[in-house]
């Protein structure tokens, strides 16, 4: 299968490309801890993180509906999360809405959590995308290990990204061959199929796993990330950070 990886863009030529996997990190990564913790009703507030956000993908030279796909795919569960919540939070009453079995009540306490959860679900998961796609992923995670994240988190987000596709191609060759001995029944029947198709992909995903491990240690694996080129922060940098720095000051004094 041709596989979509997170960084397939890692590889152009952008002033956020050329910048230590550290500095994007740390200012990407605040930015996003400042946006969390912005009260919901600070409307110009979160419009001015969202120039910010813009001012980035323009920097960064990554292909605008690329950006907005990753951004679109979180809003389903977040709406999942709040659609029913303007209805039932209590508080003051924006609208109703007659229907045929109910009348329903929407409060505005409702619809600014409603738009609290879809603000910042959006614009993290931009600057996340952001932050990967700019960095070639063995260089992320040689910058959180620079960054004295716990070593088994980064082998299990390492493992996970890399063996990830080898689960999605075991489970489509499990689909082809079911598919060729023709799908079909009763629902129980089907049921029971795809409980054992999930079963013998587990099976063999941890078969795999031990087979790679043991392949692994064969060759002096010792948790690890290297690199060709050694990561080092220069004055670029340090300016990236600073500035990222200054603008939350700026902003954040307008809300104290």
């Amino acid at each position: 299968m041709e596989h979509s990886f997170l960084d397939k863009y890692s590889e152009r030529d952008s002033f956020l490309h050329r910048l230590d996997p550290r500095a994007k990190i740390i200012a990407l990564l605040g930015f996003i801890v400042l946006i969390v913790l912005t009260p919901p009703a600070e409307f110009i507030i979160f419009a001015q993180y969202g120039l910010i956000i813009l001012a980035l993908i323009f920097i960064s030279r990554l292909p605008l509906v690329f950006i907005l796909k990753r951004a679109l795919m979180v809003i389903p569960f977040a709406l999942m999360i709040t659609i029913f919540i303007p209805f039932l939070k209590s508080g003051r009453i924006a609208f109703t809405l007659d229907l045929h079995l109910a009348h329903l009540r929407v409060t505005y306490e409702g619809l600014i959590i409603c738009w609290n959860v879809l603000v910042k679900s959006v614009s993290s998961v931009l600057l996340l995308t952001i932050l990967i796609s700019t960095t070639r992923f063995s260089a992320l995670l040689k910058g959180l290990e620079y960054l004295k994240v716990p070593r088994v988190m980064i082998i299990l987000v390492s493992f996970m990204y890399r063996y990830l596709f080898v689960m999605i191609d075991e489970a489509e060759h499990m689909q082809r061959a079911r598919t060729a001995r023709w799908f079909g029944g009763y629902i129980i029947r089907q049921i029971r199929v795809v409980g054992n198709m999930v079963a013998l992909l587990f099976i063999r995903t941890y078969e795999r796993s031990e087979r790679i491990y043991t392949a692994m240690l064969a060759r002096g694996f010792d948790g690890r990330i290297r690199l060709m080129h050694k990561l080092k922060l220069n004055l670029r940098d340090a300016g990236f950070v600073i500035i990222m720095l200054l603008l939350i000051i700026v902003i954040w004094s307008q809300y104290l």
